[in-house]
């Protein structure tokens, strides 16, 4: 009879034990955000949004009547990350362009241009740490796009918009 109320007076212990520890070490509540944007600030400032998902006033000085096309480029860009004199993963990272309609063309024309300052860019961006442990933070991918909007700026004129990062992983070696 004892050996049978051995097991269940240790399954109760023990569960009592581990519920006890669960409430312990239950982290504080957090309370829900009530102020800005959750996934942080929009590196171009087009955020028309409040907090309870309202339309606010559009900026006095954007221009109303712009519309937006979207450009997918055609390869994914592949970036080494190394660590002293070894690649130690490699980045993979898809990007489209959003510009002005009607400037899809232009953007093919200097594709292999655009290609290469981007990779520039990301290469940069490698080297400052920017794919090193969590590369997927909301500032990491901020100083990132900042990057890759001024690279796009510098070889397409003011018809980019925004840099769109639609893909990004990194393979560990």
């Amino acid at each position: 009879m004892i050996k049978k109320l051995i097991p269940v007076i240790l399954i109760l212990t023990f569960g009592g034990a581990g519920v006890a520890a669960g409430l312990m070490l239950k982290p504080e509540d957090v309370s829900l955000q009530t102020e800005g944007n959750p996934c942080g600030d929009d590196p171009n400032g087009h955020s028309n949004m409040t907090s309870r998902g309202e339309e606010t006033a559009k900026e006095p000085n954007a221009p109303e009547n712009l519309s937006f096309e979207y450009v997918k480029l055609t390869n994914q860009f592949i970036v080494p990350v190394i660590k002293g004199d070894i690649v130690r993963s490699v980045a993979i990272v898809a990007l489209s362009l959003e510009v002005e309609t009607g400037t899809k063309e232009k953007v093919y024309k200097v594709e292999p241009k655009l290609r290469d300052t981007f990779l520039q860019a990301l290469f940069d961006h490698a080297s400052l740490g920017g794919f090193d442990g969590a590369f997927a933070t909301t500032e990491n991918l901020i100083r990132m796009r900042k990057a890759l909007k001024q690279a796009a700026t510098s070889v397409l004129g003011d018809v980019v918009n925004d840099v769109l990062v639609t893909d990004i992983a990194r393979q560990d070696n």
